[in-house]
C-alpha cells in the first residue's frame, strides 16, 4: 500500500505513567473526542500500515485536546507492520501506544493476546453492538478479553480502466461494465482472455492478489474454522490455483511486483485492465496513479460486481499493547478514531469501508460521487458488496501462507519459470518449511 508517514513533532511534555489522565471517554458513548486533562501535557504515539486516512482526525483530536500530541508512524505494507510489531513484542518494548492490527494476521496476535491490554475494561463491551457481530467478535480470545476496536472491513468491487476497456470494445459504463462481469472467477477469466486477444494487454496485474480474493471467498480458507491447516490436499484452493494458472498462461497476468507496480507507472500506461479493489484498495490506485503521473482523466473507474459475489479482504483493528504507559489516553483516542462519524471521514479520507453498523448505514445513503473513480458513488458501492460478507477464519500463519507460501511460486508463474502443477508443488514444500 502507499501512504505517507505522518510524524508530529512531541510538543509538550509526554506523561509517563499510565492513568495520568482524567478520561471521560473511553465508555465509547461520546462522538467528540474525549476529555483530557487539560492540565497534563502527553503524547500518543500510533503505528498504522498502508492508507488509513486519519491524518485529518489526528489533527482534529489534537484540537479538540490541547494538551495531546499525536505521533504517527504508517508503515509501507500490512506484512511490514506485522514484522515490525512483533519484533518490538519480542523485544517487549518499542510497540507504539496503539498499534493497528491487519485481518490477515489477528490470528497470530491472538495467540499472544495476553500482551495486549483488555478493552472490556475500557468500556468497549458497551459498544459491542456498534460493529457488525464478526468484527467485535474477531478480536475477542478464548478468555472473553477484547483485545481491539475494530476500523474497517474489506468488501470489494472491479476497478477498471476505461480507455483499456473501449480499446478492447468492452463497455464502458460503470452499470454495463457490472453486468459484463457478474459470475463467477471461471467467467471473469473468460472475459480476460477476450481481452488479452483483443489488445495484447493484460487483463490484472498480478496473480497474488488476485489468488487472495479467490482463496477469501471460501467458507474455509487456509485454516479449517477449528484452526486446523487446510492446504495440503486442499481440492477447492487447487481448482481455484489452476483456474488462476490457466488465466496467466492464456497471457492474463502482468506480472507485476506486489506493492510496486513500476513506481505506478502500470496504472496509467495501460499494463492491465482490471484491479481487484476492497474499499481501502481505493486509496491505494489512486495514490499509484498520481505517483505514476496520472490523474483522474487516467480513467480508473469503480464497478458494483466482484467475481464469485461477497467476500472480505481486509480490514484491522486498533489494540493497545500492555507496554503502553498511557493505557487509558489510548483506549480514548482508539475509541474516538473508531467511532461511527469518524469511520464515515476514514471512508471519505481513504476508502476504508467501516465495520461500524451506522457508518455502513450512512454511506449506504451517501450517493457523493468520488471524482476521481470516474464519479463512482464508490461508499455506496461497498455498502452494496459488503451484503453477505463473513470474515474467514484466520489462522496464526495465514498471512504467512499468503504472502509467503504462495508468493513466491505465483510470482514464478507470472513470468512463466513454473507451470501450474510446478507451482502447487512448490507451495506445498514451503507449506511444511515455514509452517508445518
Amino acid at each position: 500500500m502507499t501512504s505517507h508517514a505522518l510524524r508530529r513533532t512531541a510538543v509538550g511534555i509526554a506523561a509517563t505513567a499510565a492513568g495520568a489522565l482524567a478520561l471521560a471517554g473511553c465508555s465509547g458513548t461520546t462522538s467528540e473526542p474525549g476529555d483530557a486533562d487539560p492540565n497534563e501535557d502527553i503524547t500518543l504515539t500510533i503505528t498504522t500500515f498502508g492508507t488509513f486516512g486519519y491524518e485529518d482526525l489526528y489533527e482534529e483530536y489534537e484540537e479538540a485536546n490541547q494538551n495531546v500530541t499525536i505521533e504517527a508512524t504508517n508503515i509501507d505494507t500490512g506484512g511490514n507492520a506485522r514484522t515490525d510489531l512483533f519484533t518490538k513484542l519480542a523485544a517487549g518494548s518499542g510497540a507504539s501506544d496503539i498499534v493497528a492490527v491487519e485481518e490477515g494476521w489477528i490470528g497470530a496476535v491472538m495467540e499472544v493476546s495476553d500482551q495486549f491490554v483488555d478493552l472490556t475494561e475500557h468500556g468497549i463491551a458497551d459498544r459491542k453492538d456498534d460493529w457488525v457481530p464478526w468484527k467485535y467478535d474477531g478480536a475477542t480470545d478464548p478468555d472473553g478479553r477484547v483485545i481491539g476496536y475494530g476500523t474497517d472491513i474489506g468488501p470489494a468491487g472491479i476497478c477498471y480502466n476505461k480507455p483499456a476497456f473501449d480499446a478492447a470494445g468492452l463497455p464502458t459504463d460503470r452499470d454495463e461494465v457490472a453486468t459484463l462481469l457478474e459470475g463467477d472467477w471461471e467467467h471473469y477469466f473468460e472475459v480476460g482472455q477476450e481481452y488479452t486477444d483483443a489488445t495484447g494487454s493484460a487483463w490484472f496485474d498480478q496473480s497474488g492478489f488476485v489468488w487472495n480474493s479467490m482463496v477469501n471467498q471460501l467458507p474455509e480458507g487456509y485454516y479449517t474454522s477449528d484452526g486446523e491447516l487446510n492446504v495440503d490436499g486442499n481440492s477447492e484452493l487447487r481448482d481455484r490455483f489452476d483456474l488462476l494458472a490457466e488465466a496467466v498462461d492464456g497471457g492474463q497476468s502482468a506480472a507485476q511486483t506486489e506493492w510496486d507496480w513500476n513506481g505506478g507507472k502500470s496504472f496509467v500506461d495501460g499494463t492491465f485492465a482490471t484491479y481487484v479493489c476492497p474499499g481501502w484498495m481505493l486509496g491505494v490506485v489512486q495514490g499509484q496513479v498520481e505517483a505514476g503521473g496520472g490523474d483522474a482523466e487516467t480513467g480508473w473507474d469503480f464497478a458494483d460486481v466482484f467475481p464469485g459475489g461477497a467476500g472480505n479482504w481486509g480490514g484491522a483493528w486498533l489494540s493497545i499493547p500492555e507496554s503502553s504507559m498511557q493505557q487509558d489516553a489510548a483506549a480514548e483516542l482508539a475509541d474516538w478514531l473508531t467511532q461511527p462519524e469518524q469511520q464515515v471521514k476514514q471512508a471519505a479520507a481513504a476508502g476504508n469501508f467501516p465495520s461500524t453498523v451506522e457508518a455502513q448505514e450512512t454511506l449506504a445513503a451517501d450517493a457523493t460521487p468520488n471524482e476521481f473513480f470516474g464519479g463512482a458513488p464508490t461508499g455506496a458501492i461497498l455498502a452494496e458488496r459488503a451484503q453477505g460478507v463473513q470474515a474467514q477464519f484466520k489462522g496464526p500463519d495465514d498471512s504467512v501462507i499468503q504472502e509467503n507460501v504462495f508468493g513466491p511460486p505465483l510470482d514464478k508463474l507470472d513470468r512463466g519459470e513454473l507451470d501450474a502443477d510446478e507451482a502447487w508443488d512448490e507451495a506445498i514444500q514451503l507449506l511444511g518449511d515455514l509452517v508445518e
